[in-house]
């Protein structure tokens, strides 16, 4: 897999794991005051996804990197 390719794959996950984790975040929200062990286990899974987020930027960062050192 090009550098390229492996940065375009990055980019789509950034947009897929972004989408699914605002969507658990408005239904939390969209709760209420209902079940809070399903809440905070709602709450643990967009946690999660939001250190996942931050792992998937700093990998699309050093692909960025890589291509502007390779085009130099």
């Amino acid at each position: 897999m090009s550098t390229e390719d492996e940065l375009r794959q990055v980019e789509e996950d950034l947009a897929r794991l972004r989408a699914e984790n605002q969507d658990i975040r408005d239904q939390i929200r969209d709760m209420g005051a209902t079940d809070q062990v399903e809440i905070s286990a709602m709450i643990s899974q967009a946690d999660e996804q939001t250190e996942l987020i931050a792992e998937l930027e700093r990998r699309r960062d050093r692909l960025r990197q890589r291509l502007e050192e390779g085009a130099n």
